[in-house]
């Protein structure tokens, strides 16, 4: 009885500490206000076209992969970053059809930019992203306004950018 007791102690801290997918990790480390971190990402251009290539996303928008994190900074609109990697994550694919909803209601008036782990692992450091997914709202002067580990209902995503970006 006390080794089975033990036992599922450990399995629950053990569990807690993994994060996984879905629960987001570990927080960012960033300060909301912080200039955002500019770096080279992948684009579809960069890669031919190719989504595999950019994305282990199975139903991909071009209109997430248009711009790198450096080049989108510079453009003076607000960004909506995801990190997502549906690859090794369900919620992640699930999160990823909110940001296409939401990009549909928003589009032209920010840039939308999903980061996946696999083939933009330098973004994942430089922005401390620790889990999937995880979503940054970066205002037109490069400024964090928003990071939030986890998946995200469209309501809240649509609530935080009309606060952030639209008051």
């Amino acid at each position: 009885m006390n080794k089975r007791w033990l036992l599922s102690v450990c399995c629950v801290i053990v569990l807690s500490l993994l994060g996984g997918c879905g629960q987001g990790g570990l927080s960012a480390g960033f300060t909301i206000g912080q200039k955002a971190p500019s770096l080279p990402t992948k684009t579809l251009a960069d890669v031919g076209g190719d989504f595999s290539k950019i994305t282990t996303y199975r139903q991909p928008d071009p209109r997430m992969y248009q711009y790198s994190i450096d080049k989108a900074l510079l453009t003076g609109k607000p960004i909506v970053l995801e990190f997502a990697t549906p690859g090794h994550c369900t919620n992640c694919d699930a999160q990823l059809q909110v940001l296409k909803a939401i990009l549909d209601k928003y589009q032209g008036q920010m840039i939308f930019i999903h980061i996946d782990q696999y083939e933009n692992p330098q973004a994942y450091k430089a922005y401390q992203v620790m889990g999937d997914p995880w979503t940054f709202l970066i205002d037109k002067h490069g400024i964090v306004r928003f990071e939030r580990a986890g998946a995200m209902l469209y309501g809240e995503l649509d609530m935080a950018i009309k606060k952030f970006f639209l008051s």
